[in-house]
């Protein structure tokens, strides 16, 4: 249930930051930084109802505090770096910086995504079971 759900929402935000590297590869500024902006607020309320709803409840479940959901906290401390960095390029309309910070963006993601849903969200359906339903309601999903 998680696995699918946060999945899906991961391939939401992954089109949204391909509508904003277009626009920006093609000089279209205006659109490319709006597209940016919706991005990077639908990244950030994403982190946010992992780090303050979903991995606590599965760190609770398990008993495991310094494991994946320790490393992906990390890897989202990592992105948004990214993400600040990629806004002061958009802003200054550099398009080669915006572009170099996007295709490594692009890879952390990947990673990033890859590990939450092959090992993360199984461990939060598996540990949480039937109280899954209740965890994607408090994150508003």
């Amino acid at each position: 249930m998680i696995t699918n759900v946060m999945s899906a929402e991961h391939h939401r935000c992954d089109e949204i930051f391909a509508q904003a590297e277009e626009a920006i590869s093609n000089g279209d500024w205006d659109k490319g930084i709006a597209s940016f902006r919706i991005f990077n607020d639908a990244m950030e309320q994403h982190f946010t109802m992992e780090e303050n709803v979903l991995f606590p409840a599965v760190e609770q479940r398990t008993g495991m505090t310094s494991g994946p959901t320790q490393v992906m906290r990390m890897e989202h401390t990592q992105m948004r770096q990214l993400f600040a960095d990629m806004n002061e390029a958009a802003e200054e309309k550099n398009q080669e910086k915006y572009l170099g910070l996007s295709e490594t963006l692009l890879m952390v993601m990947q990673q990033h995504n890859t590990k939450e849903e092959q090992i993360v969200y199984v461990m939060a359906d598996q540990s949480l079971g039937a109280d899954a339903g209740q965890v994607l309601n408090q994150m508003g999903m």
